[in-house]
């Protein structure tokens, strides 16, 4: 005489609850990464007590030997304003200033005037101390 249980205990192991948390995750770090851009050109920025993070649409990077980069793209003094005015796509865009601090004041004059001109809000990146 073979006495058998009627309820048989199943040992699989639903895998979907950790699908959706690992899913989760993936569009949570996806989103969140997306709202840092750093630039990739080697600039030693200055500090500041207060820093705020700006979404930026256009970079204008000078580094320390007075090279100019749009976006990280080498432009020169002279083509600098023409490439402005294709990356904004019109006013009240937002241009973030990455100056090396050893550069002169004339030349953070020189591309916030550009920017002012036209009509981009002006941000200066920094550290923070």
């Amino acid at each position: 005489m073979k006495l058998q249980s009627r309820n048989k205990v199943e040992a699989a192991f639903s895998m979907a609850s950790m699908t959706d948390m690992v899913f989760l995750l993936l569009i949570f770090f996806m989103l969140t990464s997306s709202f840092v851009t750093p630039s990739g050109l080697p600039v030693n920025l200055p500090s500041s007590k207060t820093s705020t993070i700006e979404v930026q649409k256009v970079s204008v990077t000078v580094t320390q030997d007075l090279q100019y980069y749009v976006n990280d793209k080498r432009v020169t003094r002279g083509t600098l304003e023409g490439m402005l005015k294709s990356n904004l796509g019109g006013p009240n865009g937002v241009v973030v200033l990455h100056i090396d601090k050893s550069v002169p004041t004339e030349e953070l004059v020189y591309v916030a005037g550009i920017a002012t001109a036209l009509e981009a809000k002006v941000s200066i990146a920094t550290k923070p101390k």
